[in-house]
């Protein structure tokens, strides 16, 4: 099958363009012939490396995709050939107890897929059945692609962990990542009015098209969290979506008493100091997640295949100029999704 894989870890420069066996379905698995995959950071993380990750060499990147199904192993049912289906990049075992329990997410020996495992940057895959759900007939399978890891990731933070509320004020740090435009869009879904601190006006501009109440251009507000404060008749925020890391301190000063902090990851760095006396003084809570539960995907991609929640696209490239692609995605040119076009 053609692919994107590489054998050792760098720049774009180390992704190649070739042959690798097409792997066969085992007893509970599915296979996929590929038609769309999408890009996340992680992908660029995994490719450039960092201490302790252990991959199979040479690895497929890439945690998004949606296709059509080609094999199914033994014991498989529910799914038939020729179906369209998307692919849920969260990997639970099945077996623990968390699993068992509907916490998936929670699994003690849980995968991302594309990032411990190959991943989606291929014309096939073999994923357990459990892992796909259905798309329906004449949806976009780009845009399935494209919702599956960012729609599910802001549902499980926002709706799930965060318990956003109709009438609640939401900043969101960020404006063009996937998930921020998936955030964008539940906090609106959700009733709540919506602050957007972004890179420049283009991507502020872009922000407002789907939803954004207020906008703030971070390139002229250094200290952002003065303009959110004045922005919101001197209240602060009740949430705030912030998915960099080291704009933590900020984030914190913005909220309103009794606010939380929702975050699923850290774009800029890991490991940065917060003053603590805000989240005492303020009542405030820091809430982590990472993806979502089975469940939480079935629903938030039943409201995506609704037209309720749409994913917001951005360029489309063919599979070998994936690199390309990552480039784009890791100087923050896109606002919403790039995928990847598989023929």
């Amino acid at each position: 099958m053609k692919t994107i894989f590489f054998h050792k870890h760098g720049g774009p420069e180390v992704l190649e363009y070739g042959e690798l066996p097409t792997p066969t379905p085992k007893s509970g698995e599915v296979l996929v012939r590929l038609k769309a995959a999408a890009l996340n950071r992680v992908d660029v993380f995994v490719r450039n490396g960092w201490p302790g990750l252990k991959l199979e060499l040479p690895h497929i990147p890439g945690a998004d995709g949606a296709g059509e199904i080609v094999a199914l192993g033994e014991g498989v049912n529910g799914f038939q050939i020729g179906e369209q289906v998307v692919l849920n990049a969260n990997l639970g075992c099945g077996e623990c107890d968390a699993c068992k329990s509907g916490h998936d997410n929670l699994c003690k020996n849980w995968h991302l897929l594309g990032e411990t495992t190959r991943g989606t940057y291929c014309e096939y895959i073999c994923m357990p059945a459990r892992q796909l759900y259905k798309v329906p007939t004449g949806f976009d399978l780009r845009q399935a692609a494209a919702a599956a890891l960012v729609y599910q990731t802001a549902w499980h933070s926002m709706v799930k962990r965060g318990g956003v509320q109709a009438g609640e004020t939401v900043a969101i740090v960020g404006a063009g990542g996937g998930v921020n435009s998936a955030s964008i869009q539940i906090a609106k879904f959700l009733g709540a009015r919506v602050v957007v601190i972004g890179s420049n006006a283009e991507k502020l501009k872009q922000a407002e098209a789907i939803g954004a109440d207020i906008l703030i251009d971070r390139s002229k507000e250094e200290d952002w969290s003065k303009a959110v404060f004045l922005a919101t008749n001197k209240q602060g925020v009740n949430v705030v979506v912030d998915n960099v890391g080291t704009t933590f301190p900020l984030s914190l000063r913005a909220l309103a008493k009794g606010g939380r902090l929702l975050t699923v990851g850290n774009s800029a760095s890991p490991r940065f100091e917060i003053d603590n006396r805000f989240i005492f003084a303020k009542h405030l809570s820091i809430l982590g997640s990472t993806m979502s539960t089975l469940s939480d995907f079935r629903e938030v991609m039943d409201l995506v295949f609704s037209g309720k929640l749409k994913p917001i696209m951005d360029k489309t490239f063919p599979l070998q100029e994936a690199a390309i692609a990552q480039e784009r995605l890791w100087r923050g040119e896109n606002f919403g999704k790039i995928t990847l076009n598989i023929s």
